[in-house]
């Protein structure tokens, strides 16, 4: 009986190992593992002119691009194009897309970068300060430890130097690779406070913490004064809930001490043109900040930003599109700890979101996520570990 299954070919490293488990000849290898990679690219903002050659040409490949109905009689000045086809047909339109000067050019450049970034992948180690984290072997677990009064899950508890220190210790027992400082609160309604309140709060348990324990210290801050203060007390890494573009001079900080960034999507309002195509966009503009300032691209990792200027139904959809931040090549960090996405799902307190957080762990790190950052450490490193051995080849 013949028996025939669907086989998931994600990628150039899937593709070529699905083809050698055939027995094909070792040399037909690079010719036919192109052909079994389709990729779907959205290319937004298009003029009419290059979305109809880009849809004859990948048609004429054997391939389609989805446009804007008005593109064929030219009735509307730009379209969104969704080009469809395998990383062969792909390659063979950049190839003519590439001889042709201006914006056809560009947008061969653009899916060159999106098909290199397939077969390349992301950094194989997060550089921060003296330590390299392998990515791509397991989840890496951050632990919240809230140094300030009103935290929206945790105020209050961990906010004089010695709480903080045990509270840190008992993380890293339970499974923490790196803790998380944070000294002024970003929940929903937060009062702010000045940079060297939150100077104060942060830098004396960075100091104790980095001759305690031994993994990274990350600092949770998007002031620039506040992140060299914090680097100054021995943090290895900043975590930007602005991903840099609300104090840009924090990046050529991260880049002078050698630390790695965590850059996130944040906004003021809900307001989206499309939703994963805005964020991204966004996270571009940051990477496009750190590399300027001379951050390399091996201590840089992203974060899609649930619960920030994003309402439920946002946050729902990021966590079902998290596969499209690979678009980036970059680690991913995931905050989905308790928040309110989770209490609004199942309708529990802030103290009763274990089982939702866990859920969304999962789901984060069968979608590529390589950092989760928890408040419960013990359970979600147990989370990460199952999820790891399902999930992660080798």
């Amino acid at each position: 009986m013949v028996n025939a299954r669907l086989i998931y070919t994600d990628n150039m490293s899937i593709a070529r190992e699905e083809i050698r488990k055939i027995e094909v000849d070792a040399a037909s290898i690079p010719w036919l593992a192109p052909k079994a990679v389709h990729v779907a690219i959205k290319l937004e903002n298009v003029n009419t002119y290059a979305a109809n050659i880009i849809k004859q040409e990948m048609l004429g490949k054997g391939g389609d691009a989805a446009v804007n109905k008005g593109v064929v009689n030219c009735r509307v000045e730009k379209s969104d194009v969704l080009v469809m086809g395998t990383y062969s047909q792909l390659n063979k339109l950049i190839y003519k897309l590439g001889m042709q000067p201006g914006i056809l050019k560009e947008i061969a450049i653009e899916i060159q970068r999106i098909l290199e970034g397939l077969d390349k992948g992301k950094p194989e180690a997060f550089e921060c300060g003296k330590f390299k984290l392998a990515i791509g072997e397991k989840t890496y677990v951050m632990g919240i430890l809230n140094v300030t009064p009103d935290s929206f899950s945790d105020g209050g508890r961990f906010n004089s130097i010695e709480s903080a220190v045990k509270k840190a210790k008992e993380m890293v027992q339970e499974g923490a690779d790196i803790i998380d400082v944070g000294g002024e609160s970003t929940r929903p309604g937060h009062e702010p406070i000045n940079a060297l309140e939150e100077i104060g709060r942060v830098a004396p348990v960075i100091e104790r913490l980095v001759r305690e324990i031994d993994v990274p210290i990350s600092v949770d801050t998007s002031k620039a004064v506040v992140a060299e203060k914090a680097l100054q007390a021995g943090a290895h890494i900043v975590n930007d809930v602005w991903g840099m573009q609300k104090d840009p001079a924090i990046a050529e900080v991260v880049s002078r001490f050698g630390a790695g960034v965590v850059m996130m999507h944040n906004q003021d309002d809900r307001n989206y043109s499309d939703l994963m195509g805005d964020i991204i966009k966004f996270l571009r503009k940051s990477i496009e900040i750190a590399e300027k300032a001379g951050i390399g691209r091996e201590s840089m990792a992203i974060d899609p930003g649930i619960g920030f200027g994003k309402g439920l139904e946002h946050n729902l959809e990021v966590m079902r599109r998290l596969r499209e931040l690979n678009t980036l090549n970059l680690p991913v960090l995931l905050g989905t700890s308790r928040k309110s996405m989770i209490g609004n799902i199942l309708d529990l307190p802030v103290t009763e979101r274990l089982e939702g957080t866990a859920a969304t762990v999962t789901l984060g790190i069968a979608s590529g996520v390589d950092i989760i950052r928890v408040h419960d450490v013990k359970e979600m490193a147990r989370v990460a570990r199952m999820t790891d051995a399902m999930v992660r080849v080798g």
